[in-house]
């Protein structure tokens, strides 16, 4: 027993209403349930009861055993005064507000057909990564879409106030927001810490002073990004250290260079090393006058994704790292990795907007352009696949994972459209 079965069961009211009375023995009537609390305080708001034929309007309370009261200290506050209703599985002692007086309690131990929380339970207790994967061919179209369209602007928000946190470090500086945003997404997860680390350190407004010479911005970004400091020697490379001493010397530069040793290169192919990821954004640095207006105001997706795949200086087509020569380079971002940056940056850049400026035709916006966009591949689409949901675009993909991570992952599955419904399905 969990107390998310228990809120399940009072905002479906999913339980035997007949002759429905307190502990004490009063009649109750439900007249609404209220709306549930994701907040502190109690776990459902604004309820409408008529208890013994007085109406009341306040709070509700959640709890497995009535003695959780006293576990959780709520007898101590006054933010639990106006629960009117304390609803338990088992009510096994009474509870008071903090004046002493008795609160209604519910019990819904005898009231709950057995057949829900077997079907609760077994969704509870799979080994599945996803719960439900037995039970998909009983479901509807309708049923999977709706809750793919509840979950993908969740995952939006959420990736939003990420979008807003760098946004008031910059102070509001919505250019210098997107090149470090850029630049986590180009760490692709494994060096995503640490690039964020370097565009933090070497601000876009001082790169962009040298946008007509690439070697100084791939000096002043090589160089505090510590990679600079090699045993290696060629041209390029002397090139770059004679360039950083004396732009680290004008911009005050030395005391924010990083420890060579934050970059992360084991288990990595070549294309992905942290040295021809910072060679790119130099270049896209250099080949965009602004990288805001690039991600939030280009409607020709074939013209975005050509111009996200940009090819670094001529050494790094025949170079992954510093002084290893390769006669077979990668240098350009593909398109795959061009269609991710889409999707990890200027989707969540727009639905920031949207927030921000409180305009939502740039939500709509960052939603049309995940439905343009093709959807990801990676393990957790691969475990959809296998249940027989193939995800169509970057919209369901976006939906699929943020579902399976917020959802399937903690077993929060009453949370969850589909499984309410299987749970709380007739029989």
């Amino acid at each position: 027993m969990s107390e998310s079965f228990i809120y399940f069961l009072w905002q479906y009211q999913y339980f035997d209403h007949h002759q429905l009375r307190t502990t004490d023995g009063d009649p109750i009537q439900i007249l609404y349930p209220g709306f549930r609390n994701n907040h502190a305080g109690p776990d459902f708001t604004d309820a409408r009861l008529l208890i013994n034929n007085v109406e009341w309007v306040g709070t509700v309370e959640i709890h497995v055993n009535a003695s959780d009261w006293f576990q959780h200290c709520h007898q101590h506050d006054p933010a639990y005064d106006n629960v009117i209703l304390h609803l338990v599985w088992q009510a096994d002692r009474i509870v008071q507000r903090t004046d002493g007086t008795v609160i209604p309690t519910l019990s819904l131990q005898d009231r709950t057909n057995p057949q829900l929380l077997s079907r609760f339970e077994t969704l509870h207790t799979s080994a599945d990564p996803i719960p439900c994967s037995g039970h998909w061919p009983q479901l509807s179209t309708l049923t999977i879409m709706s809750m793919l369209d509840q979950a993908l602007p969740g995952r939006l928000e959420r990736k939003a106030g990420d979008v807003l946190t760098i946004l008031s470090q910059t102070r509001l500086d919505w250019e210098e927001a997107t090149y470090q945003l850029l630049a986590v997404n180009l760490g692709f997860n494994v060096n995503a810490g640490p690039m964020h680390q370097l565009s933090r350190a070497v601000p876009l407004k001082i790169l962009q002073k040298h946008r007509n010479a690439l070697l100084q911005v791939e000096a002043m970004l090589f160089g505090v990004a510590g990679l600079l400091e090699t045993g290696e020697s060629d041209e390029y490379l002397d090139s770059l250290r004679r360039e950083y001493r004396f732009l680290a010397a004008k911009y005050q530069m030395t005391d924010q260079q990083l420890p060579g040793h934050i970059w992360k290169w084991a288990r990595l192919r070549p294309a992905g090393f942290p040295t021809l990821r910072i060679a790119q954004l130099a270049q896209l640095i250099v080949q965009t006058p602004s990288l805001f207006s690039l991600l939030t105001h280009t409607d020709d997706m074939s013209l975005l994704l050509t111009t996200l795949q940009v090819k670094p200086s001529t050494y790094w087509h025949t170079h992954y790292r510093f002084g290893k020569h390769t006669d077979k380079g990668a240098p350009s971002l593909g398109e795959s990795s061009a269609v991710n940056i889409l999707i990890n940056s200027a989707a969540p850049l727009l639905a920031a907007c949207a927030q921000h400026k409180q305009l939502p035709a740039y939500m709509d916006r960052a939603i049309t352009l995940l439905e343009q966009l093709p959807a990801e591949k990676n393990t957790i689409l691969d475990n959809w696949k296998k249940i027989g949901y193939t995800a169509g675009n970057a919209f369901d993909s976006q939906a699929l994972i943020e579902l399976y991570n917020r959802f399937c992952v903690p077993k929060k599955c009453l949370s969850c459209r589909i499984g309410a419904r299987l749970v709380g399905q007739k029989t």
